[in-house]
């Protein structure tokens, strides 16, 4: 994988892919025998926006490969509240480790970060624009339960301003997949990336009604309303806890269908999901640390 940054899923090849995703298998069969790849190695976690999965698996995954963890802690107790800059920032950050991981609530901030930087940067969100290394692990899972070529997967939710999902259809350009988005009006993909899917070929569809596709589907991937991402409250309260899934809304989907979510849920999936065969939601978390060891191994080499 010949690239100095990770910033979107746009600059992910299939031949980028299946490299990441064949080496986190060979992690994940013993993740302790990798402990010694990185010896030394620093990492900083860089996260103005809260995290739980995004940041305590790189943690992990960086550890696990003998080096360890840095972290800039809340924005509230960094200079970033005194009106540091990003740019400020991260040059002061790149001399203290060997890669930084950086979540930012402006879309932009990881590529703009990016230029002022040597040491690798990973972009774990950005904003509503991209979020590649949860695509990783998300295509690893897929790969998994389904296969990524003759696929037919459900993108359902937030697809505005979801960046999983903006990452995700990218990345599936790659593979012969079947795309079908379903979302109420107001949150249907941003022009930007339905012309950037239709100038890949990709093979979109779009619904508002889930039952229209659901016994087609290998894969359903169900992103939450993100209240965080609305400039209009109005605007949220209108389309939350639509699109809900539960026990019963599965009654039509193949025995097989995988369940995805990116995580965290509020109520957009039914916690009686949660012990059918069809969820994998939380083995696609897990997931996480050997993708981004992975990840981090070809990028520190």
């Amino acid at each position: 994988m010949r690239h100095d940054h990770l910033l979107t899923a746009k600059q992910l090849s299939r031949a980028d892919i299946e490299e990441v995703l064949s080496r986190a298998r060979e992690f994940a069969d013993d993740p302790a025998a990798h402990a010694d790849r990185h010896p030394g190695a620093l990492l900083a976690l860089c996260f103005f926006e809260p995290s739980t999965r995004t940041k305590m698996s790189f943690e992990t995954a960086a550890k696990r490969l003998g080096g360890d963890v840095i972290d800039m802690g809340s924005v509230e107790s960094s200079s970033v509240k005194k009106g540091e800059s990003l740019a400020d920032t991260v040059r002061v950050i790149e001399g203290y480790a060997d890669g930084i991981v950086l979540r930012h609530p402006s879309q932009g901030a990881a590529q703009m970060a990016s230029e002022f930087v040597d040491v690798p940067l990973v972009n774990a969100g950005d904003g509503a624009g991209h979020h590649p290394s949860q695509t990783l692990l998300d295509l690893y899972t897929i790969d998994e339960h389904a296969g990524l070529d003759d696929l037919t997967i459900g993108i359902m939710g937030d697809l505005k301003y979801g960046r999983t999902v903006h990452s995700l259809a990218h990345a599936l350009t790659n593979f012969d997949a079947r795309q079908h988005f379903i979302s109420p009006e107001s949150l249907r993909l941003p022009r930007s990336v339905r012309y950037d899917l239709h100038e890949s070929g990709a093979n979109v569809r779009e619904h508002e009604d889930l039952e229209a596709v659901l016994s087609e589907l290998d894969v359903l991937y169900v992103t939450r309303i993100q209240r965080e991402r609305f400039p209009d409250e109005e605007e949220y309260e209108t389309v939350a806890g639509q699109y809900r899934i539960d026990a019963e809304t599965l009654d039509a989907a193949r025995d097989d269908l995988a369940v995805m979510h990116p995580l965290p849920r509020v109520d957009e999936i039914d916690p009686g999901v949660d012990d059918l065969p069809n969820a994998t939601y939380f083995d696609q978390a897990h997931n996480g640390v050997p993708v981004r060891m992975a990840l981090l191994d070809l990028l520190l080499e």
